[in-house]
């Protein structure tokens, strides 16, 4: 899944892996805040360019996943 991220001053295109883990990524996240790694070189993944990484927290320990979302 791809997301345009506006960061204030900027956008940036960053992929996740959202879908395998979520009934409805795009109502979960859309028009919420997140938490993003952008210090990171752009990356192609599946044939796009990747400018940074949301924090997700769960799946791959078994915990049911959660957006980390700023207080």
């Amino acid at each position: 899944m791809r997301l345009k991220v506006d960061f204030g001053n900027h956008t940036r295109s960053i992929l996740v892996g959202l879908k395998k883990e979520r009934q409805n990524p795009k109502t979960e996240i859309e028009g919420k805040q997140a938490l993003f790694v952008v210090n990171l070189e752009p990356r192609k993944m599946a044939g796009e360019l990747s400018e940074g990484m949301i924090f997700d927290i769960g799946y791959a320990d078994k915990v049911v996943p959660v957006l980390a979302l700023p207080e």
